[in-house]
């Protein structure tokens, strides 16, 4: 006896194995987290160190160089890029693709802690800081605007009131304040007067340092008493750091209100953001990588009424980005044509078979191999993504035909003059072979894509798994479910009359003229061999001349803009231009938020335009027709550009390094001979070097 003919004879067995299937797999889907793409651990270590004050020759010969040769010896590194720029080091450790990211922060924490005592006393500890692919831009961002408020009050509410709240949701994984300015006493000092009475900043600076301190005094007990000690050392007011005396010389004492302005300002000035124009404080909500960004930024929106409600007078909150509609507009699009595969499948079905009761056994197999293959996906750590979405969808042309074989396999036992429980007890034993080899197969046939290595090895292994376990579950229910269903609901004659035997009939005409034709076209043979060698030969020029991409660009709904300064440029004067490419951004009648984030130097921005619904345009068309407008305002180069299709690639689609021992003022003057003969060339749209130079 056969082990299908065990589920033949006992169809409960056969239903009980299926809704175990069916209820792990629904319970799977619960448990799932959903994400725009497939988990990949493709990871950089930054480590970003300050040196007030020293200009970028001497930030990249005691801070940079130091640092970067320790750090190349730690284990699991790709590659390494570092900047030196007036008062700041940034050295990027890009990691090999999957490897362990904290043994690689372990290591290179070590190896910066031995050379931080060779560092200038001056400089600050290197700040270490880990980023993932995943977590280059938040899932959420949040705008705060007012006004009534400035930004350092806006700021101090927001750290105070909103970034608790946010932080506590579920699945949250943190909530930072982008172009935050927190309260900091400013002494903005007066060169003149400190002239007029020999004072240097040297000597202002430990003054600040000698009377603003915090101390610990502890505590003191008596017999009966025990009392907390407190010193007021620390200075509040501004009017008490006028007050400072920061030189006494004969009896004259110099305060520091007298040598400097002191105000209650912010910590740093060196970056602007607005929202649609106005001047605002964005938040960024990251999601944890193994919570449900799609429930997680639910619960954010539904936090935000009552976020809302409790704003001070005249401040107001907006979302200018939500990387989630996306998702979730794409995982919509995905169903619905799952839904109609499933539509259409069920009808060609019916017309090849037929019979309503033979198309009830492969249009219930679907379903059963669609949802075991989530439970597949679970126990394999996979999530639901586009990818593995994909993946079912395009399995249900495939999970379909191992019960269309069983099926007409049983019908030709009937046709032999069987019964219906002999029928499909004998045509599953024909079977439980060739099935098998089958499933094998056409699993094997997508293995070769789950286990490459690389970047393509990385995203598509889900999508590859994601099929074949389809497609062995698929089996599973044509060797269970499908012979016992035969073996109720199919019927000898039923293929005879009816609906069915119309079908039928015209079936054998069309395989009567199929068999004639072959057999006239095999009489012309060399013709056959002729046609077969131009279309094998012409393969090759069509496969040479073919566009290659790791995946066709995507309309996300977002297109953004690099600005690009000159290396002089003050942060007012980069304000101005700004607000120029917002006002481009504004002119389309597709954009529904701008939002910009300046820097002395250069900025970041771009628009969020309407739901695919709203709108004509997609955004690869409004990024060039924003390229061209942007391309006219004059003294600032604006580089237009929309999200990649697959995260893990480049920022461009080509990127080189310039290797050499010269000074970096050489390698600026060939770099610029690079991007001019890039540009000449008139094939590219786009060409930066990433090197600026400026200095007095």
């Amino acid at each position: 006896m056969r082990i299908t003919d065990l589920f033949i004879r006992r169809p409960v067995l056969a239903i009980v194995v299926n809704l175990v299937i069916v209820i792990a797999g629904l319970q799977s889907i619960r448990s799932l987290s959903v994400r725009q793409y497939p988990r990949s651990d493709i990871a950089v270590v930054r480590v970003t160190t300050a040196y007030i004050g020293a200009n970028a020759d001497l930030v990249r010969g005691f801070i940079t160089t130091p640092l970067e040769r320790v750090i190349a010896s730690a284990d699991g590194i790709d590659y390494i890029e570092s900047s030196s720029a007036q008062s700041l080091s940034t050295i990027t450790v890009h990691l090999k693709l999957n490897y362990d990211t904290n043994a690689a922060l372990t290591q290179i924490q070590a190896k910066v802690a031995q050379v931080r005592n060779d560092l200038p006393p001056e400089a600050q500890a290197p700040i270490i800081e880990l980023e993932t692919a995943d977590a280059q831009f938040a899932a959420m961002y949040l705008g705060f605007a007012s006004e009534t408020l400035d930004q350092n009050q806006i700021t101090d509410y927001l750290t105070r009131v909103v970034q608790p709240k946010l932080s506590a949701i579920s699945g949250v994984q943190r909530a930072d304040i982008l172009g935050a300015r927190t309260f900091a006493m400013r002494v903005w000092l007066r060169p003149e007067k400190m002239a007029a009475l020999n004072i240097s900043p040297s000597q202002v600076n430990d003054a600040l340092a000698r009377n603003n301190y915090l101390s610990a005094l502890g505590a003191t007990k008596g017999s009966m008493v025990s009392v907390n000690l407190v010193a007021n050392t620390d200075l509040q007011t501004s009017e008490e750091f006028r007050q400072l005396v920061v030189k006494e010389e004969g009896g004259v004492v110099v305060r520091l209100g007298e040598i400097a302005d002191v105000v209650l300002g912010a910590e740093n000035y060196d970056q602007d953001v607005r929202f649609n124009g106005q001047s605002a404080t964005f938040m960024g909500v990251w999601v944890l990588p193994t919570a449900n960004s799609l429930d997680v930024i639910k619960l954010v929106r539904a936090a935000m009424p009552e976020i809302q409600a409790q704003l001070p007078a005249g401040m107001t909150a907006g979302i200018p980005y939500d990387s989630t509609a996306y998702i979730q507009d794409a995982i919509d699009e995905v169903l619905k044509t799952l839904s109609e595969t499933l539509l259409i499948v069920i009808v060609v079905i019916f017309l090849f078979l037929g019979s309503a009761r033979a198309l009830i056994i492969p249009v219930l197999a679907i379903p059963i191999s669609l949802i075991g293959a989530v439970f597949l996906m679970l126990v394999a750590g996979f999530t639901i993504n586009l990818l593995t979405l994909l993946a079912i969808v395009l399995s249900v042309g495939l999970v379909v035909d191992d019960a269309i074989v069983m099926v007409e396999n049983v019908e030709r036992h009937l046709h032999m003059g069987k019964k219906p429980l002999e029928a499909a007890t004998h045509a599953a034993r024909e079977l439980v072979g060739p099935i098998i080899a089958m499933t094998i197969t056409l699993a094997a046939v997508y293995a070769p894509v789950g286990i490459q290595g690389g970047l393509t090895g990385a995203l598509f292994r889900e999508f590859a798994f994601a099929l074949a376990g389809a497609v062995i579950v698929s089996g599973v229910v044509a060797l269970t479910l499908s012979p016992m269903m035969g073996s109720k609901l199919l019927r000898t004659g039923d293929t005879e009359r009816g609906f069915a035997g119309i079908i039928n009939r015209r079936f054998d005409a069309v395989r009567r003229g199929y068999t004639g034709l072959l057999s006239r076209t095999l009489a012309y043979r060399p013709v056959v061999y002729i046609l077969w060698g131009i279309f094998a030969v012409l393969m090759v020029p069509f496969y040479m001349f073919s566009q290659r991409e790791l995946a066709p660009n995507e309309d996300q709904s977002v297109v953004f803009g690099i600005i690009q300064t000159s290396a002089n440029s003050t942060l007012d004067q980069t304000k101005l231009f700004a607000a120029k490419v917002n006002e481009v951004y504004k002119s389309f009648p597709e954009h529904q938020n701008t939002f910009e984030l300046t820097f002395a130097t250069g900025g970041f921005g771009g628009m969020v335009t309407k739901p695919w619904s709203e709108r004509t345009k997609t955004t690869e068309e409004l990024q060039l027709e924003a390229s061209a407008k942007l391309s006219e305002i004059p003294g600032v180069r604006v580089i237009s550009l929309i999200p990649p299709a697959l995260p893990g690639g480049g920022d461009f689609p080509v990127d080189f390094v310039i290797a050499s021992t010269a000074e970096p003022e050489q390698l600026l003057e060939f770099a610029n001979q690079l991007v001019m003969k890039a540009f000449t060339s008139g094939l590219f749209m786009f060409a930066d070097a990433d090197l600026t130079a400026f200095s007095i």
